[in-house]
């Protein structure tokens, strides 16, 4: 298995949006790196979830109670990408296979196609989601427990592991050194 990254440019996370010309897709996108959600949990979301101002769900995982604000970047999603007449209980992210959500597989092709339209050299995934949301919200200055606390990690390392921060302050000693 593949170690997935996040996407740390915000020129990059522009571009998959626009590579992502079906409105399902693109909302998947964005759901997934303003959630923070696994996958399994962003695919079990129906629309219903997203129409209020609080998502209030259960990992899946986990089993913990999960809750965050919806905020206008989704908002703002859901009213260009859902249909106005869809009903609550209708699937946010229908499968044209019958009455069920896309599947993990499908919407890891979904990403990796658009990485490739956009030119996202990036090793993505559909976890790559979830480690832009917090990759992006740490550099941002979310406080390292608030931002272990999101994502359900027992330690700080994990976390900075997680989005990749050590290796990054491995290789700017590497850069930095030159003999």
């Amino acid at each position: 298995m593949k170690l997935v990254q996040p996407i740390r440019n915000k020129r990059d996370i522009e571009r998959m949006k626009k590579a992502l010309s079906n409105p399902r897709d693109r909302l998947l996108f964005i759901v997934g790196i303003n959630s923070a959600l696994r996958i399994s949990d962003i695919l079990a979301l129906k629309v219903g979830d997203v129409r209020g101002n609080q998502v209030i769900k259960r990992e899946q995982k986990t089993g913990k109670p999960k809750s965050f604000p919806v905020n206008e970047s989704i908002r703002k999603a859901v009213r260009e990408c859902v249909p106005a007449d869809a009903s609550d209980d209708d699937w946010l992210f229908p499968s044209r296979k019958g009455n069920r959500p896309i599947s993990r597989v499908q919407a890891y092709r979904i990403l990796n196609e658009a990485a490739e339209r956009a030119g996202i050299k990036t090793e993505i995934g559909t976890h790559s989601l979830r480690k832009t949301f917090a990759y992006h919200a740490y550099k941002s200055g979310v406080d390292l427990s608030v931002l272990m606390s999101v994502l359900n990690h027992s330690s700080q390392r994990e976390t900075l592991r997680y989005i990749g921060i050590i290796q990054d302050d491995i290789d700017a000693v590497y850069a930095s050194v030159n003999l």
